[in-house]
């Protein structure tokens, strides 16, 4: 047997069946370990709990210790401050008993993985002491029994409901103390038993703390709705490290430190049944890896993998609405500067039979249904799609939409991902056509043409529809469909084939189709994320494996499942064996090789060869003959003495798994393991005119290629095999493993609370079977059987070194710990000390608990009597000196009220006063002018009475006259106001436009001053630029008339020379010569003058056009024309004319050179040649 580290290896003791009942939900109690004169009350953040009866006495609820003085509970919570069971821990205290005179022992039948009998010995804590302990009922729950009594081994326990048992005391298991409830490693529990496990779980479940530690392992509880654990704010509290709690967060922190400070490869492998939250963990897991190593855009792309995997591998199922029918491995690498820098995906065993076929309730893949739902009608059209009800493949299980999920907002979804992740229009149309023909193939149905059921396809609109979206002929699809082609010796026989046989094509075609589609999206998208020239050899991988299976009906994926989590529970194995050990050693403590339960023996039963269960089941899938009940005799035949192997009636077997034993069913196992799909489809995919069809016939083809030779060679049987489902994956597996074990695993282990996917139901029997299944217990069991209760020594002597005499506590943490151990007497074989920590074997430290609590209790008790003394000495006190400060504070609120009240009096008389002499004033003015009016009235009535009526009538005539003018006034002044307001507005107005063409005047001004600008520069520039050419001009004539007056010169000299020594011939050819250099210099003359003329002209002609775009410019002059822009074609034309004339300027100057080199040269050469001819004739 193979040994891992320090353990050695055991064969796996059988495991004991998970209770049948999982609905019934656990009624785990809190554990009671106080005495009995304390009691509690409910605290506003626990849970509420039910009522424990104690004989004697009573408490209730589960939190805050309460007692007659106030300050104690405040005095217990600064103890517990440094507590190494994490921030949930809640102090309890000990119960002092003498009744208990018996060990509580496990209970037989309980399984090895919980109970280690060696390491039991906890008989100095538990004995004489009243504690609870963990009753097990009849359908599998576990209840929190208090032990009333004791009796040699006899115990009397009492249940939550009151029912009182007398029973053995190996039937019960030991119950932590509350110190140890809810803490965040299940390595912190001194009673590391299923019950203890469950109910951690339980009580952080029911908090909202789904994630909890078991040692190297994270357990995640799916908790089936949102969590407020996520975000930006988590992600940077535990990039910071200033949150500790579990986490998936950090577990990827950890594996990202690790890989950059160790520059080691790490893995992180979730694992976990269906429904248990994989794929939501490995999401959060890229999430956080995205957000501490992002920053080059590629993470992005990575996160957008997850729609697409989605939509084309996972499907609904009666466990799980998103259940993922395909193992992946996400390998994201990093740069030098631990920054992503690309990723590859590698996908194992998609479940390919779901395409045809689903259970009642289930659906198939996802993007079938969501085509259907949220494909646009263009698209539609050109699929030829229909109701998903139509469909025959989706129709079957009568399932066709997902509670909460809209199909076609998840289309859109994965056409944006299919775009981020640069899969080409082109490409995703050519998908989602393959995808159509296989729902339209589904719908494709046969005839039977003979006596024999020989049949061919239907030509219907399926038919027709699967031709035209694969590009290939009708005749070749019913050919493909409804023949097979044998090759015997150099001939091929066509062989006509029955219904089931046409059945089975098709189905055949249509699931290598789409598992062609699935693996070529998957190579699309490693293609997109290459990592290229930027790869370091750094990477995290992150595996999203289905964990252990068994149901009712187990199959081939069952089989290849449970293969797979063999092989990943033995390295999970390995790995831990080692993290003990290296911690062992780094401590140096003294260790012993533990136990283990080592899953060789059934890895052997899978992969010995030739006798090993792949190995047969490839043997028998050679076999044309050979079917599933012959391979399940073959399987009984030659395995029966295994001891992993049990042989079962008809077709089934049993394996024992390290989980427990499964029974499969081998029917379809040979088919699924063959996988076969004839050269006749591969040879229609290839007819295909469409690139995707063929890229698939080209995959096929070269797969098939790979070949293993047959394990017999039988007449009739085949010498060669195409490589099976099983040799594949076996090989993908071995790979993978390879990678593993290169790399620096992290474990999370999903687990799945309950069947119904409902929030707030936590099923004990099940979370049970799953934490077996995944090795939580496992890894629980291990941990227990060394040192699982860690603590260094600082902590150690801080938490129990008040319990020495000061003499000793004041020493160093190491020396106070050994001392604390010798003074308790704790058993040498129950603890080690380390260099840095005390490690104690299980239950050590409920002893020392036990002592702190009831040491605490006393304390507390005098704390609380010399406080209570001294705060009624203080409250009598402070009574007194309250009645004398009253008193003095009374005196002078009075005295400030009645100087308060005399000052406001004396304010009232004065504002009295000055009332009453205006109200007085107010009445005589009132007095003097209704004396006046009455005075009026009267003299005015004796007036009236003397003047007669007549004066009267003119009297009210011109009162009359007069309001008319009145009112005519008033209009007329309303008049003249409105218009006076008018003219108002209009200058107003009149001033705004005025200020405007003030602005615009100024405007136009600052324009005009920079055109005269420009216009003065461009005129310098030409002035310049004419001077210039003007001077060269002048040197050129003054170079040329120097020129001529030399020749002139000389043509003299020569001349008088000829005269002199030759006579007529030679003055014949000295003229000839003259003459020439006349004309020469005329012609240059010429040229000159010519230039000369055209310089003035043009300068005149320029000048004349700018003065006059000046002119129109200012407005001096009219044209119908934009001075701006023919001031432009004049500058351009000005700058060609004068590229022009310098050139010719230079060709003229070259060519006065060049005469003036030839006239230089001739009359020399004439010189010579009579200078010569006089030396020959004196010589004569």
């Amino acid at each position: 047997m193979a040994s891992a580290g320090i353990y050695s290896a055991r064969s796996p003791n059988s495991s004991r069946k998970p209770p049948s009942d999982r609905q019934s939900v656990p009624a785990f109690k809190s554990i009671r370990s106080l005495p009995g004169e304390f009691r509690f009350m409910e605290s506003p953040t626990s849970r509420p709990l039910e009522e424990v009866k104690h004989v004697n006495g009573g408490f209730t609820g589960n939190g805050i210790l309460e007692e007659d003085e106030g300050d104690a509970v405040d005095e217990s919570d600064q103890v517990g401050y440094d507590s190494p069971y994490g921030r949930n821990a809640q102090a309890g205290e000990g119960t002092p008993n003498d009744q208990l005179d018996a060990i509580v022992s496990p209970l037989p039948s309980t399984p090895s993985l919980l109970i280690e009998s060696k390491w039991s010995d906890t008989a100095s804590y538990v004995k004489k002491k009243n504690l609870h302990a963990w009753y097990q009922l009849q359908n599998g729950n576990w209840e929190l029994a208090k032990i009333i009594s004791t009796s040699g081994t006899d115990l009397i326990i009492s249940l939550p409901e009151g029912k009182v048992l007398r029973l053995q005391a190996d039937v019960l298991l030991p119950a932590n103390p509350d110190i140890l409830d809810g803490v965040d490693d299940l390595m912190q529990l001194s009673y590391l038993n299923e019950p203890s496990v469950l109910y951690n779980l339980q009580y952080r479940y029911d908090r909202n703390m789904i994630y909890t530690k078991a040692g190297p392992v994270l357990v995640a509880v799916n908790p089936f709705k949102r969590v407020g654990l996520y975000g930006n704010d988590y992600i940077e509290a535990y990039k910071r490290k200033s949150i500790e709690s579990p986490h998936v967060y950090a577990i990827a922190d950890t594996a990202l430190r690790e890989m950059r400070r160790d520059e080691v490869n790490q893995s992180i492998i979730i694992s976990g049944e269906s429904g248990a939250g994989k794929t939501e963990t490995a999401k959060i897991t890229m999430q956080y890896l995205a957000a501490l190593g992002g920053g080059s855009g590629i993470e992005y792309e990575i996160l957008k993998t997850n729609p697409i995997l989605e939509a084309f591998g996972n499907a609904k199922t009666l466990r799980n609405n998103n259940s993922s029918r395909f193992g992946k491995l996400i390998e994201i690498h990093f740069s030098e500067t631990g920054k992503i820098s690309g990723a590859r995906i590698q996908t194992f065993l998609l479940e390919k039979s779901r395409v045809v076929q689903c259970a009642e309730g289930e659906r198939s893949y996802h993007i079938f249904y969501q085509l259907c739902a949220g494909a646009p009608p263009v698209m539609r059209e050109k699929l030829k799609l229909k109701r998903v009800e139509e469909y025959k493949y989706l129709c079957e299980s009568n399932c066709y939409t997902v509670s909460g999920v809209d199909d076609a907002e998840e289309f859109h979804n994965v056409m944006e991902a299919l775009d981020v992740v640069h899969v080409n229009k082109d490409e995703q149309q050519s998908a989602f056509v393959m995808v159509a023909a296989v729902l339209w193939l589904g719908n494709i149905s046969f005839t039977v043409t003979d006596n024999e059921n020989h049949v061919e396809p239907v030509v219907d609109e399926a038919l027709l529809s699967v031709a035209e979206l694969m590009s290939c002929s009708i005749e070749a699809l019913q050919l493909a469909l409804s023949t097979r082609n044998m090759k015997v010796g150099s001939d091929i026989i066509v062989q006509k084939l029955t219904l089931p046989q046409a059945i089975d094509a098709r189905d055949a075609l249509a699931k290598s189709i789409y598992s062609c589609l699935f693996d070529w999206l998957v190579e699309q998208i490693n293609k997109s994320l290459s990592v290229g020239k930027r790869r370091t050899g750094r990477s995290i991988s992150i595996l999203d494996i289905y964990g252990f299976e068994s149901f009712e009906r187990n199959s081939f994926e069952q089989f290849c499942i449970n293969y797979a989590n063999e092989r990943l529970q033995q390295h999970f194995n390995r790995h831990l064996f080692k993290l003990e050990q290296e911690e062992y050693i780094q401590d140096g403590i003294d260790w012993a090789r533990v136990d283990f339960e080592d899953n060789q023996d059934c890895l052997n039963l899978f992969e010995k060869k030739p006798l090993g269960l792949l190995s047969l089941l490839d043997e028998e899938s050679t076999f044309p003959n050979g079917t599933d009940l012959t391979f399940a005799n073959k399987l009984k035949q030659h395995l029966k003495s295994h001891p992993c192997f049990r042989g079962e009636r008809d077709k089934a077997f049993v394996v024992s798994h390290y989980a427990g034993e499964v029974t499969y069913d081998t029917t379809g196992f040979l088919e699924k393991n063959r996988d076969l799909l004839h050269t006749d489809s591969i040879h229609l995919l290839s007819s295909c005119s469409i690139p995707l069809p063929q890229i698939f016939a080209s995959s096929m083809l070269t797969q098939s290629e790979k070949r293993v030779v047959g394990p017999l060679h039988k007449s009739g049987g085949a010498e060669s095999q195409k490589l099976s489902v099983a040799t594949k994956f076996k090989a993908q597996l071995f790979q993978l493993m390879q990678r593993l074990e290169n790399t620096t695993p992290h474990f999370i282990r999903c687990i799945k609370p309950n069947n119904l996917q409902s929030p707030g139901i936590y099923e004990q029997a099940l979370v049970l079977q799953q934490l077996r299944c995944c090795g939580v217990l496992e890894v629980v069991r291990i941990s227990r059987s060394g040192f699982p209760t860690r603590m260094s020594h600082q902590k150690f002597s801080r938490r129990y070194g008040f319990l020495l005499q000061d003499s000793v506590a004041t020493r160093d943490p190491l020396s106070v710990s050994v001392a604390i151990l010798h003074h308790f007497q704790i058993l040498p074989e129950m603890y080690q000390v380390g260099y840095t920590k005390l490690f104690f074997r299980t239950g050590q430290i409920g002893i020392l608990e036990d002592t702190r609590n009831r040491t605490l209790h006393g304390i507390l008790r005098v704390q609380s009597c010399f406080r209570g003394y001294q705060a009624r000495r203080s409250l009598q006190e402070f009574k007194k000196g309250i009645s004398t400060l009253q008193s003095f504070i009374r005196g002078e609120k009075t005295r400030k009220e009645f100087a308060a009240l005399l000052q406001r009096h004396r304010a009232a008389t004065v504002i009295q006063k000055h009332v009453k002499g205006k109200n007085t004033w107010k009445r005589c003015v009132e007095v003097t002018k209704a004396a006046v009016v009455m005075q009026a009235v009267i003299r005015g009535w004796l007036v009236r009475k003397c003047s007669g009526n007549i004066g009267l009538l003119n009297l009210v005539e011109r009162k009359a006259s007069q309001s008319d003018e009145v009112l005519v006034t008033a209009l007329y002044l309303a008049e003249l106001q409105r218009r006076v307001l008018k003219a108002e507005a209009a200058l107003r107005h009149k001033e705004e436009e005025n200020e405007i063409l003030q602005q615009r005047l100024r405007q136009y001004e600052n324009r005009w001053s920079e055109y005269e600008l420009k216009m003065k520069s461009m005129e310098e520039v030409w002035q310049k630029q004419m001077r210039s050419l003007q001077s060269s001009l002048s040197i050129a004539k003054k170079s040329l008339a120097a020129d001529d007056l030399g020749r002139r010169s000389d043509a003299s000299v020569n001349t008088g020379e000829e005269r002199e020594y030759s006579g007529d011939t030679n003055s014949t050819i000295f003229k000839s010569h003259e003459t020439n250099g006349v004309r020469s210099m005329s012609a240059s003359l010429s040229i000159i003058n010519r230039l000369a003329d055209e310089f003035e002209q043009r300068r005149q002609v320029f000048g004349d056009d700018a003065e006059f775009l000046v002119e129109v410019k200012s407005g001096h002059a009219d044209a119908s024309l934009d001075p701006d822009r023919e001031f432009g074609r004049l500058k351009q034309q000005f700058e060609s004319w004068k590229k022009d004339y310098a050139m010719r300027l230079r060709e003229t100057k070259t060519i006065l050179d060049k005469l003036d080199n030839e006239g230089r040269t001739t009359p020399d050469k004439a010189r010579k040649k009579w200078w010569g001819r006089k030396n020959t004739s004196r010589l004569t």
